[in-house]
């Protein structure tokens, strides 16, 4: 059961994730990722990648890695409260994911290249949905009730989220050279 202070924190995330996003087109935003991360990559050293920026911090490669477990998740997500009645949703350990799978020590350029496909199926789906599909929800175990458009909004939010903070901890590992 959630508490106060965990619905708080995430009205806080969410709205951090929207304003993120602020008037764009999610859809639009999330076409974008896969192409933004491969000229990142291409752009930068396997060693910048896998270097951490900050102690505690994920490695840009780290990064690239959560992102392919969000697009796993969002998947499921999505396709659960698109196909049942307000399914519970299940909240994540990112962190132990991101250890788990041992993403520090991946080719970043594979990792976009995984990426990429599972995107691309994703927006897929978020194309076919209608004004009424985004209003079905779901009940997710730590925000409560979310709605598939509020799920799109967050979602491209979280992959611009993430682009800014690669962009700061590649800028980190140059400056520390």
């Amino acid at each position: 059961m959630s508490t106060m202070t965990d619905i708080s924190k995430s009205s806080s995330y969410q709205d951090k994730l929207m304003g993120l996003l602020g008037v764009r087109d999610p859809i639009d935003a999330l076409s974008k990722t896969a192409d933004v991360l491969a000229d990142m990559v291409r752009a930068n050293t396997v060693a910048d990648l896998q270097a951490r920026p900050f102690p505690g911090k994920w490695t840009p490669t780290e990064i690239i890695g959560h992102l392919i477990d969000s697009e796993w998740v969002y998947g499921f997500r999505v396709r659960l409260i698109f196909s049942e009645v307000e399914p519970t949703i299940i909240g994540m350990d990112q962190d132990l994911w991101v250890s788990a799978q041992r993403y520090s020590l991946r080719d970043p350029r594979e990792l976009v290249e995984q990426f990429r496909p599972l995107r691309q199926v994703n927006i897929g789906l978020w194309r076919a949905m209608s004004p009424m599909d985004l209003n079905r929800c779901g009940v997710h175990n730590e925000r409560g009730r979310e709605s598939l458009g509020t799920m799109l909004k967050m979602h491209a939010g979280h992959d611009l989220s993430h682009i800014d903070q690669l962009t700061r901890y590649i800028a980190a590992v140059q400056a520390a050279k």
